[in-house]
């Protein structure tokens, strides 16, 4: 069975909710990133076979946004594409999907990415296609709706959000607020850091915002949740989200607007077509878990991983574990065993970086891919917990 490489992984940098991004559509946020990456990459874009792209709140203005955004980054029209969706683990499972196309010989290269634009996601309701007889009409913004109907109440009981599923992991693990804070603050201080020594230089695209009232556009080309100096004082002042809770905006991942791409492509096919691989798929899994404490599908991912691929946590140069919530990322490591700081999530991550759910797998790929070169490392684990109770991992091989 051919080998998937990783080609050219890019990303735009991560709007915070109703911000910088707010004005671009989905489908330029991921065509802007699609085309830097036919570009960077060199590839003759008739030879792209499908486009595999992740997105979790999706609607009928971007109908299934592979085939969409194809078409609108200027991708000739017998490229074909599909929608995934596998909530958080959206992005990863479109690589995934990517490198199983390949691997099979269905195809010799997919272009594979994910996007979200948390800003833009609508508000809708169910109740006026047959018409209403009398009364309001009930509309749900489809962001807390998603969260409020991950899994059939009737199987497992209300289940507010994924707060709460957040709470449940501090309480099984004994999770204190002041941990969730320092978590927290290190996750910003690493991203900080990382911004100002140039480690995203090479992974970023800069995306071309329109001016309001005809002002000129600007270009958005840093991830704007990085919030450089979060103390510990500072996430203290916070209020929980729920009362007597762990959980604050502080200490938990942000929403955010953002897209990431790449080329997954058979290894025999990289020299004939001129490509130079970041990495190698080496593996993956997906399980499921109850979906009242989700934060810790990981455990059991990995685990199964690591089971099949005969590797473990010493083979791993880097570690990615997506911060949905502090207090689920140290539930996480607790029932790993294993937390190493000098290997975790070393350029930040989803609290400080963000977290646009169907780009978020890719982001993490992507920086990781980028800083095992830095480091001259081989392997990178990369995995997250999924709303509705599913955990993912993979773990790619950096290219030598």
């Amino acid at each position: 069975m051919r080998r998937a490489a990783i080609v050219c992984p890019l990303r735009t940098p991560v709007g915070v909710f109703g911000k910088a991004l707010r004005t671009v559509p989905v489908e330029d946020l991921a065509a802007t990133v699609v085309r830097a990456v036919v570009e960077k990459s060199g590839i003759d874009p008739g030879r792209i076979d499908d486009v595999s792209f992740a997105q979790s709140y999706a609607n009928s203005e971007t109908p299934c946004v592979g085939r969409w955004v194809a078409l609108h980054a200027g991708l000739p029209e017998q490229v074909a594409g599909l929608q995934i969706d596998r909530r958080c683990g959206g992005g990863l499972q479109a690589i995934v999907t990517a490198a199983m196309m390949v691997q099979t010989g269905a195809a010799d290269v997919v272009l594979s990415g994910g996007v979200e634009s948390m800003s833009n996601v609508e508000h809708y309701t169910t109740g006026v296609r047959w018409g209403s007889r009398s009364g309001g009409v009930r509309l749900y913004d489809r962001l807390d709706r998603g969260r409020e109907r991950a899994q059939p109440e009737w199987r497992f009981g209300a289940i507010s959000g994924m707060v709460e599923t957040a709470e449940n992991v501090a309480r099984k693990y004994d999770i204190t607020r002041e941990d969730a804070d320092a978590y927290a603050a290190e996750s910003h201080a690493k991203a900080a850091k990382a911004w100002s020594a140039g480690r995203f230089d090479d992974e970023i695209v800069p995306v071309i915002v329109p001016g309001r009232r005809g002002a000129e556009p600007q270009v958005f080309a840093r991830d704007e949740g990085v919030r450089p100096g979060t103390d510990l004082e500072t996430l203290a002042k916070l209020r929980p989200v729920l009362p007597g809770g762990t959980v604050t905006a502080g200490n938990a991942s942000q929403q955010n607007d953002a897209a990431a791409a790449c080329l997954v492509v058979a290894e025999d096919c990289l020299d004939e077509l001129g490509l130079v691989p970041a990495g190698f798929l080496t593996g993956w899994t997906a399980v499921g878990c109850d979906p009242a404490t989700m934060g810790l599908g990981p455990v059991p991912a990995v685990a199964k991983l690591f089971a099949r691929t005969g590797l473990g946590f010493d083979d791993m140069d880097l570690v990615e574990l997506n911060e949905a919530f502090a207090c689920q990322v140290l539930g996480v490591t607790e029932a790993w065993g294993w937390r190493d700081t000098g290997r975790l999530n070393v350029n930040g991550s989803g609290i400080s970086l963000g977290h646009p759910i169907a780009a978020t797998g890719v982001r993490m790929m992507t920086t990781m891919l980028h800083e095992l070169r830095r480091r001259d490392g081989r392997y990178g684990l990369e995995t997250m917990c999924i709303g509705g109770g599913q955990g993912m991992a993979a773990i790619f091989e950096a290219a030598r």
